[in-house]
Formats: structure tokens, C-alpha cells, sequence
């Protein structure tokens, strides 16, 4: 635990994913809110009930519980906490929250057809069998009313949201301009990149999420803006991300040039490029590493270097 000023508090939760500990923030004032509720385990929960007591508070004391975005490490206990006055996030959290089964079948579907379109063959079937397995960290529970930019925090009308879609649709960050802090939930990491993850359209039939795309341009809007202290998801408290996030970019250009010259040996399938970017990696984190390839494809068609065509029901791409 981690006193960061004297209103908020940085509670660091344990998890079974590779990141390790997730951080949660205790804001203190008219409402005591928490920011992000961990994963669903034991583990966390006696941990994050440890935390409070030693600063004085009890679950039952907190108020509302304000979410950064819906992954499991982020909503896994709002259910422990049946008190609440109410649950703030982006609107796409509630899908994750209220289980609704038409999305979740949509969600197992699209991943389906959406990986047999970019070339997967059978080796990675095991894939899909365990698409759904995240859940059993994550809470069940309702979104009392979603958050949009421009939002305040309830209760805390310093807090003023952000929609920084890229890492997840749902991602919002806490901006204060008092002091120009930033929470910035998993979309701004200091000793890690933030993954921008594949996702089903909100709407059925809607046009696939981008969501490399996306994280530059909130990373870009995010370099124009004047922030001072930075409070993540994950890893330590940092300040002044400008050179940070330059650092993130020009990375990722990096890899989209690594990737445009591999097409320029001629058409390949997003898994085929997938295996030549992540050799060692793509076994044990073919999710990850397909997002991130899938992300710089992505990346070189908006900027119009490929071409990209469907043949037998599978994409190519090429360098123009």
C-alpha cells in the first residue's frame, strides 16, 4: 500500500496472470471510492481487505466503485462489495459484468471465424476451447450508470474522465488538472507496453475494433496534453509521460516497418506473419501475440502500404 497524497491511495492486489500485482486507488472525499476492484481469487480479496484495515476502513465503508475497463484483473471483486451505493465505468463493461449470453456466444463466434479468415490452422484449436476461461475472475455484477469523456468521478468532480480506447474499447482514465494527475488504468504503463487487444464489434455486425490504431491516437492525444503524475494499473507510479510515450510509438513503428519489409517477400496471412514475429512467443500467448500482429497490419493499412484481398475465405496481405 502506497500513500500517493493524502486522498488517494495506491493498494496493490496480487493475480495469477504474468503481469503480477494490479494496483487499485482508494480515493478519499465526499464518496470513498475505489478505482478498480482486482481479480477474483482469495487471494486478492484477503489482500485488498488487509490493505484497508490498515488504513481505518472496512469493505463495507466504501462507497462506489469505479472501473478503468473490464478485464479480469480490473472488475474481479465489485460482487464482494453488496453495499455499494454504485458501479461507474464505460458502457462496455456491463457486458462482462451482467454476463449476457448473447455476447459472450458473439464473442466466442467472432474469435472463431475472425481467426480462420487471418490463416490459423488446427494447431492452435486449443485457443478456442478456453476463450472463456478469464471469467471465472470476474465478477458478476451491474453497471449502475456508465461513465462517458467529460464525466466527473461522482463524487469527486476534480476526477474527470477520458476515453483512451486501445488497450480495451471500455478504457477510461481519471484526468485532475488541479495537479494534471492522471489514473491511468492500463493504458499508460511505465516498465511495460500496454497490449491493445482484439475485440468483437459493440454492435452485431458492426465493423471490427482496431485497436492498435486506436491506442496511437490516444497515446498522441495523450502527448499534447500537460500530465504530471501518472497512477497505472500496473508497475510503479511515474511522472511526465512525454518521452515515454514517444518511446511507445516509435516502437511500434519499428515493428510495422519489420513487418511491411516480411510482406514485401510477397502475400502472407496474419498467422503467418504472427509466426515470423513471435516464434517463441506465439505457443504459449497466441492471443497476445495475434493482437499484436493482427494490430500492425492494421496499422500499415491505414496508412495504405499493403494491400490485403480474400482468397478461399482467408486475407492476404502485401506491401504495395
Amino acid at each position: 500500500m502506497v500513500q500517493t497524497t493524502d486522498k488517494i491511495y495506491q493498494l496493490s492486489i496480487p493475480t495469477p496472470f504474468a503481469v503480477g500485482d494490479v494496483h487499485t486507488y482508494l480515493l478519499k472525499g465526499e464518496m470513498l471510492t475505489l478505482v478498480d476492484a482486482g481479480v477474483k481469487t482469495e487471494e486478492a480479496w484477503e489482500s485488498l481487505k488487509s490493505q484497508l484495515n490498515s488504513l481505518g476502513y472496512r469493505p463495507k465503508d466504501i462507497k462506489q466503485i469505479v472501473l478503468t475497463h473490464h478485464h479480469p484483473d480490473h472488475i474481479g471483486l465489485v460482487d464482494r462489495f453488496d453495499h455499494l451505493e454504485g458501479v461507474y465505468g464505460h458502457e462496455d463493461n456491463r457486458n462482462w459484468l451482467e454476463r449476457d449470453e448473447a455476447f459472450l456466444t458473439r464473442f466466442q463466434t467472432f474469435f472463431h471465424t475472425l481467426y480462420k479468415q487471418f490463416g490459423v490452422d488446427q494447431s492452435h484449436e486449443a485457443f478456442f476451447k478456453h476463450l472463456q476461461d478469464p471469467l471465472k475472475y470476474v465478477a458478476k455484477g451491474t453497471l449502475t450508470r456508465p461513465l462517458q469523456e467529460g464525466d466527473s468521478i461522482p463524487g469527486h468532480s476534480d476526477w474527470v474522465c477520458l476515453e483512451t480506447p486501445g488497450h480495451a474499447e471500455s478504457h477510461l482514465s481519471f484526468y485532475r488538472s488541479a495537479d494534471q494527475s492522471m489514473i491511468s488504468g492500463d493504458h499508460l504503463l511505465y516498465h511495460i507496453s500496454s497490449n491493445p487487444l482484439l475485440e468483437p464489434p459493440r454492435n452485431p455486425g458492426g465493423e471490427r475494433p482496431r485497436p492498435l490504431v486506436t491506442y496511437q491516437k490516444t497515446l498522441e492525444r495523450c502527448l499534447h496534453m500537460d500530465i504530471g503524475e501518472v497512477y497505472p494499473g500496473h508497475g510503479p507510479i511515474f511522472a511526465h509521460p512525454e518521452e515515454l510515450i514517444k518511446e511507445r510509438l516509435n516502437k511500434q513503428r519499428y515493428r510495422s516497418n519489420k513487418v511491411y519489409h516480411m510482406l514485401e517477400g510477397g502475400p502472407l496471412t496474419p498467422f503467418q506473419v504472427c509466426k515470423q514475429l513471435f516464434p517463441k512467443h506465439i505457443k504459449k500467448q497466441f492471443g497476445l501475440t495475434m493482437s499484436e500482429t493482427v494490430g500492425q497490419l492494421d496499422l500499415l493499412e491505414e496508412e495504405g502500404r499493403v494491400r490485403v484481398h480474400l482468397e478461399d475465405g482467408v486475407y492476404y496481405y502485401e506491401a504495395k
